[in-house]
């Protein structure tokens, strides 16, 4: 019989033999070529290969199954491949792949219980076995390895963020990231005054220390008002009031804060929201610093608030093509930072929501409409504020029930010719039709109320596709009191519908995640795979299920699934790695759109072979993730 087969270069290691150091030299720098340990310090990787054990195990042998009992210990592979087949006790999905640089069965392991599927070798297969005890001994030593354990989904996220940032990092332009917490980007307590402070000391105190704001407060730092540099013009000058005038009779009010856990997107999104440059930040109530745009923005060529108000005070469709171009470079720029999908899309869709209510505003004054008598649908994507670059448009109109016909027949041309528009600006028009200036999406609200109870009562198939788009409807100009009445009847009238929910269910287990039979990625001839249809789509009609079946009113994916884990019962942890699952699925959309390398007619089909070795392994285990949250679906409502 032939001899078993070693992995070159390096010779295995002996459980009664301490590895030489030259030996444990060159095993740390095998290892740490993989996450936890390229983060781990040399001493823990040592740990780990001096409490190791190296076993070989011959194509189709058996590492471990449900019958072996408790997990004793953690498996690294050096060399080969394992599969994970799911045992009976699982609903069957496929398997899991497991290749060199890969620990499992990390969960079994952390829980010290038995395994649910069966390990088998696929290939000659060396693993380095790490017994439990080592394991959490190793865990007390080194804390990213202890990280690693409880968080594997979310660490190899973490990873493939500042992969993408390192990448990016000559293109980047801003040092602090919007993440950053408010509480590090302030440098001292802000300027400020009492409410009656004349306005001659409080203008003096601006000019000598050259700030844009005075924050007035009580005498307790609680703020109450603002006065801004650009308010002075206004609210001083040219309404002649003399310099003795209490600043509390011209200063802003109320004031707009955010505390010191807020986010610089946070005040980067209020900001924009409401069209101001500062914004105090608060500790328990009490001003700690103020936050300018400049701040927030200072090594940017773009921002958020200058592209906002570059597309406010845009006075024509051709200039709003124009601005319209601005959206990508700085959604390419927030890339580079690392910024969460999360973030970025929001962020994008922040930004389309102000142009598309520049561009209503303008053909309203242009056709004569009342925008304040309808109201204006975001649909689909939009309507969950999880827009990518490349997307089309899905929108609606609800008018009052006491619409006149010629009232319909007016909201029809400005639908038309806003969709016109919106094309003109780079948002294409919808190849199915879905669009404010179709008469099947320009209804008055009892219509709207009658479509939608037909789809829940009666499911067809196109009733569901319907569903998969007109459910996540969100208000976005108008009378969003109609919207929001809409929503109510809605979400409680498929909550009333099990045998609809049922049906969206089913409907939603056709489309699978791209595994083949070794859990591996399933690529289609070209190498590609589609990451909307076969992965982030997963993610978004779950949580549109769970979320009708409870009730919840969100439309947002991640706001949804954070809702429903834990009427579930589930922990954090478990939910939360749904929520990351899809957003780096998101992450992948939004990089191959924004660099161009995706075909025009496939904006979100990616080549697996141009990613890294870590952006692999995630995009696996968030297709993983994916199957799984089906197989939940399956047995909830599919019986």
């Amino acid at each position: 019989m032939d001899a078993a087969p070693s992995p070159a270069p390096l010779p295995p290691l002996h459980a009664d033999l301490s590895p030489s150091s030259s030996l444990l030299a060159n095993l740390r720098l095998e290892l740490m070529r993989y996450p936890p340990f390229a983060q781990m310090q040399a001493s823990a990787v040592d740990y780990f290969l001096s409490h190791a054990q190296q076993n070989y195990f011959a194509p189709d042998e058996l590492l471990l199954s449900p019958d072996s009992g408790s997990v004793k210990e953690l498996f690294f592979i050096r060399q080969g491949a394992v599969i994970g087949e799911r045992g009976l006790a699982e609903l069957s999905g496929g398997a899991f792949h497991y290749e060199p640089g890969e620990m499992f069965p990390v969960s079994a392991a952390v829980a010290q219980r038995a395994v649910t599927a069966t390990y088998r070798a696929v290939a000659d297969t060396f693993v380095l076995t790490l017994p439990l005890e080592a394991m959490h001994a190793l865990a007390v030593l080194s804390p990213t390895f202890a990280d690693f354990l409880n968080r594997r989904i979310l660490k190899f996220l973490d990873l493939s963020r500042r992969a993408l940032q390192v990448a990016y990092a000559s293109q980047a332009l801003a040092e602090q990231s919007l993440e950053t917490p408010l509480g590090d980007v302030v440098r001292q307590a802000p300027s400020s005054c009492l409410p009656d402070t004349p306005l001659r000391d409080a203008l003096a105190q601006m000019h000598q220390q050259r700030i844009g704001s005075m924050l007035v407060t009580d005498a307790a730092m609680r703020p109450l008002g603002i006065l801004t540099r650009y308010d002075i013009l206004g609210r001083v000058t040219l309404a002649g009031l003399p310099l003795e005038t209490p600043i509390a009779q011209v200063m802003a009010q109320p004031v707009h804060t955010l505390t010191h856990a807020h986010t610089a997107l946070d005040a980067a999104l209020l900001m924009s929201q409401h069209g101001i440059r500062h914004v105090p930040v608060t500790r328990d109530g009490v001003a700690i610093g103020m936050v300018s745009e400049r701040d927030l923005f200072a090594m940017q060529r773009l921002s958020l608030k200058q592209v906002s108000t570059s597309i406010r005070s845009a006075a024509d469709v051709d200039t709003l093509k124009m601005v319209a171009q601005d959206i990508r470079r700085f959604a390419h720029s927030l890339l580079g930072q690392g910024v969460h999908a999360r973030q970025l899309t929001a962020l994008i869709s922040h930004l389309n929501d102000v142009l598309i209510a520049r561009l209503l505003a303008l053909k309203a004054e242009e056709h004569g409409v009342d925008l304040s008598r309808m109201c204006w649908l975001a649909l689909g994507s939009e309507g969950r504020s999880e827009q990518t670059i490349s997307t089309d448009q899905d929108n609606a109109l609800i008018l009052p029930d006491d619409s006149a016909p010629e009232q319909r027949a007016a909201a029809l041309r400005f639908g038309r010719d806003v969709n016109l528009a919106l094309d003109a600006c780079g948002y294409p028009l919808c190849r199915g039709g879905i669009m404010a200036g179709e008469p099947a999406c320009c209804l008055t609200l009892r219509e709207w109320r009658e479509r939608f109870a037909h789809w829940v009562e009666h499911g067809a198939p196109h009733d569901l596709l319907n569903a998969s788009i007109y459910f996540d409807f969100r208000a976005l100009a108008g009378d969003s009191t109609l919207a929001h009445k809409l929503r109510l009847e809605v979400t409680e009238a498929a909550r009333r519908a099990p045998r609809f929910i049922k049906q969206l269910a089913v409907n939603a287990l056709l489309r699978s995640a791209p595994l083949n039979w070794t859990g591996n990625l399933a690529v289609d001839d070209a190498g590609l795979i589609d990451l909307k249809l076969q992965g982030a789509a997963i993610f978004v009609d779950v949580a549109r299920i769970y979320s009708l079946s409870h009730g919840i009113t969100e439309t947002n994916t991640r706001e949804r699934l954070e809702a429903v884990g834990p009427l579930l019962g589930l922990a954090a942890p478990e939910y939360l790695a749904w929520v990351s699952g899809f957003e780096f699925l998101q992450t992948l959309r939004l990089r191959i759109q924004l660099e161009g390398t995706a075909a025009p007619q496939q904006p979100n089909h990616m080549k697996v072979a141009s990613l890294n070795d870590i952006d692999r392994r995630i995009l696996r285990e968030s297709f993983r993730v994916a199957r799984s949250l089906q197989q939940r679906l399956q047995l909830d409502f599919d019986r």
